[in-house]
């Protein structure tokens, strides 16, 4: 999750919400790159690189020339790339307003070192946002802190469609949290999950992020310490590795999406479409992992929901990352701009790491439902904020899911 300054000039919106603006899915560029050998270990201190070495036996990817137009198309110079450019990040390159998400399979990138080793993108980030000055539009008193609870192992027989998105960014290798979504265009069979806009793209000062992966019920046993730190692939990403081979955000987080300040934070949602790293026998995420939650975007207004509960893998002090929490409480209003909607938000002790898990309500039929993710929360740790789910949020959800309808 992000933090919020308090002394922060916060800009407005563009008043309600507009129409997104499409943008492009790159199913087309899922190429894969065999990799081997290394580990996070590389990264510690420096830029995110790879950790391995594409395999055509010389370190250089062997790419299709439609490949090689699209990438060229955007500005990546190809002969860098396939040379292991791909193993270093540079903003000139990669950190850009990019029309398209490209984000090529590299096996093994994301082994359990590299995982382990991924820190919250939030990390230092911001000060204490108890104290915000200057909000407008509806704002609940600040919710008393709820203590997180971990959640019992197996995470998959408790939180099924709960997982952690993977990704690399300039700072680093990081991570955020992420939830398995129905598909409208597969029922039953979906390959979506949802996740906050700032999991896959930096906002106005940048573009889309790289080497997007999602592992559904990380750690699926709870594994801590020395048990954790021997763990294999197999245990640590029991349903496999996920790549994702499509994204979209929202227009509004493109354009006001800021790492502090809560800027563009009502329309903090992203969806990602995945596909399996290995071959998997043709079975969906949904299949695989035994379920998917559908998405509201008619949720109650807020006083009119009894409690709300947030799921994630908080990764910054005092937690590490490792292990499944949740948070339930009666949801409050939190508006950082009155020209937005205004947000969702809960007592949590839940940290940076959460940021995109699922925020789910039992509606009057009993079914639950994904209605909200996390987004923002102070450094000090007590509350958390999502965005609440409407037009724009259905049609970051659409857009994806049309656009593998036929696949």
């Amino acid at each position: 999750m992000r933090s919020i300054r308090p002394s922060v000039t916060r800009r407005g919106g563009r008043g309600a919400p507009r129409a997104l603006a499409a943008v492009a899915l790159a199913s087309a560029l899922a190429l894969t790159a065999t990799a081997c050998g290394g580990s996070g270990d590389d990264n510690a201190g420096g830029p995110a690189s790879a950790s391995a070495t594409a395999g055509t036996g010389d370190g250089k990817i062997k790419i299709p020339d439609d490949i090689k137009n699209k990438l060229k198309e955007h500005g990546i110079d190809v002969d860098k790339w396939k040379n292991g450019a791909w193993k270093n990040w540079d903003k000139n390159d990669w950190l850009r307003e990019a029309d398209d998400f490209i984000n090529p399979i590299i096996k093994g990138l994301w082994d359990p070192n590299r995982m382990r080793d991924a820190n919250d993108p939030d990390q230092d980030k911001g000060v204490d946002a108890n104290d915000i000055s200057g909000d407008q539009g509806v704002t609940d008193p600040t919710p008393e802190p709820v203590r997180a609870k971990a959640v019992r192992p197996a995470y998959h027989a408790s939180a099924a469609t709960a997982g952690k998105v993977f990704f690399d960014s300039p700072e680093g290798t990081m991570v955020c949290s992420a939830t398995v979504v129905e598909d409208p265009a597969h029922p039953g069979k979906s390959n979506l999950v949802w996740t906050a806009g700032h999991c896959v793209h930096a906002g106005r000062n940048g573009g889309w992020y790289r080497n997007i992966a999602f592992v559904p019920s990380y750690n699926d046993k709870g594994l801590t310490g020395s048990a954790l730190a021997a763990a294999n692939r197999s245990e640590i990403a029991p349903y496999g590795v996920w790549w994702g081979d499509g994204a979209q955000t929202s227009q509004q987080w493109i354009d006001q999406g800021g790492e502090t300040g809560g800027h563009g934070a009502s329309y903090d949602y992203a969806v990602i479409h995945v596909t399996p790293e290995q071959g998997n026998g043709g079975k969906s995420l949904e299949e695989t992992v035994g379920s998917a939650l559908p998405v509201n975007f008619d949720a109650p207004a807020v006083p009119k929901v009894p409690s709300i509960t947030a799921t994630g893998y908080p990764a910054a002090k005092p937690y590490d990352g490792s292990l499944l929490y949740q948070c339930a409480d009666k949801p409050g209003r939190l508006s950082v701009d009155a020209s937005a909607p205004t947000m969702y938000r809960i007592g949590c002790t839940m940290t940076g790491g959460a940021s995109g898990g699922g925020w789910v309500e039992t509606g009057a039929d009993g079914k639950p439902a994904l209605v909200s993710n996390t987004s923002i929360g102070p450094v000090s740790s007590g509350w958390l904020a999502g965005p609440r789910f409407g037009d724009v949020a259905r049609g970051v959800y659409e857009g994806v899911s049309k656009e593998f309808a036929d696949q």
